[in-house]
C-alpha cells in the first residue's frame, strides 16, 4: 500500500470514527426487499459495531417509507423508485440522495407457464401476453417500488389491469410471491426475494435480463430544516457508511446460499 494512500485511509477512518462517536440511535424506514432477503441482518450489525449505536428500521413498501420520511417519523429512508425518490427530494423532505445498491426485477410464475413467457427478456411484451391469455397475475398493490414499476410497465403498454385474473393483494414481496406461489400465477419481483423464497414457493424464473428491469436503490437523510428534532448526524453516518467501502464491500459481499443479491453502486449501474 502506498503511503500517502495509507495516511489518507486512516483519516477517512479517524473522521468516520469520530462521527460515529456523537451518533445517538437512528430510525430508518426501508423497503420489505431489504429486510426480506436477509441483507440488513448482515448490514446492520457491523454499521452498528463501527458507529457504536443502534438502528431501528421499519421495512415496507417504498411509498410507505417515503411517507414516514415525509412525516419526519424517521432519520434515514432506503428506497427504490427513482421518480418518487427525487419528488421527496424536490418537495424539500429529503437530502443527500445518494445511490447505494441495485439488483434487477424478474417476472416469475409457474413451472407449466400458461402464458408462454419462459426466455423472454422484456418485461412489456411479457405482461402483454399475461394478459391475453387470461392467466392470474399477482400485484403487491402496495405502493411500493415493485408495484410502481409494474404499474409502469401495464401504463407503457396501454393496459389497466383489472378484473378477476389480476389480484392486488396490499402485501410484502415475500407474502405476494407466497399468493402467487399457491394460486400457480405471476408476479413481478425483485430478484433478492425471490432468490430467498423460491423453494417455498415452486415459482420460476421466466422474464429476465432487459435494461428495463434495472432495481436502484437510494438512501436519504430526511431534511432536519424541515424536522429539526430527527437525528441528522445519524442518518449521514449511516449514509456515509452505506457508500463507502467497508459498506460497499459488506454489501456486495451478501450471499444466500452462493446467490449474490444486490450489488453495490461502485458497479456503476446504467440509472
Amino acid at each position: 500500500m502506498k503511503p500517502g494512500f495509507a495516511v489518507r485511509l486512516a483519516a477517512a477512518a479517524l473522521a468516520f470514527c469520530a462521527a460515529s462517536a456523537f451518533a445517538k440511535d437512528i430510525k430508518m424506514a426501508t423497503t420489505t426487499s431489504t429486510d426480506n432477503s436477509g441483507l440488513l441482518q448482515v448490514l446492520l450489525p457491523k454499521f452498528e459495531a463501527d458507529c457504536g449505536c443502534k438502528i431501528h428500521y421499519t421495512a415496507v413498501g417504498t411509498g410507505a417509507a417515503l411517507k414516514l420520511g415525509q412525516n419526519g417519523d424517521v432519520d434515514v429512508v432506503l428506497v427504490h423508485a427513482r421518480p418518487a425518490e427525487n419528488k421527496f427530494v424536490a418537495a424539500g423532505y429529503g437530502v443527500n440522495r445518494r445511490d447505494v445498491m441495485y439488483n434487477d426485477f424478474v417476472i416469475v410464475g409457474p413451472a407449466s407457464d400458461p402464458a408462454g413467457l419462459k426466455g423472454m427478456h422484456d418485461p412489456l411484451a411479457a405482461l402483454k401476453k399475461i394478459y391475453a391469455s387470461g392467466a392470474t397475475f399477482v400485484s403487491r398493490g402496495d405502493d411500493s417500488g415493485t408495484n410502481k414499476k409494474e404499474l409502469a410497465y401495464w401504463k407503457a403498454i396501454g393496459i389497466k389491469p383489472g378484473g378477476p385474473h389480476y389480484l392486488a393483494v396490499g402485501q410484502g414481496m415475500g407474502a405476494t410471491l407466497t399468493v402467487a406461489g399457491e394460486k400457480q400465477a405471476y408476479t413481478l419481483s425483485d430478484r433478492a426475494t425471490y432468490t430467498t423464497y423460491a423453494a417455498k414457493t415452486g415459482l420460476e424464473i421466466l422474464v429476465q435480463g432487459d435494461k428495463k428491469l434495472l432495481n436502484p436503490y437510494g438512501v436519504i437523510a430526511v431534511n432536519p430544516k424541515r424536522y429539526p428534532k430527527i437525528n441528522y448526524k445519524g442518518a449521514m453516518t449511516f449514509i456515509k457508511w452505506m457508500t463507502s467501502r467497508t459498506g460497499q464491500k459488506a454489501i456486495g459481499g451478501y450471499r444466500f446460499r452462493g446467490a449474490q443479491l444486490f450489488h453495490p453502486d461502485y458497479g456503476h449501474p446504467p440509472h
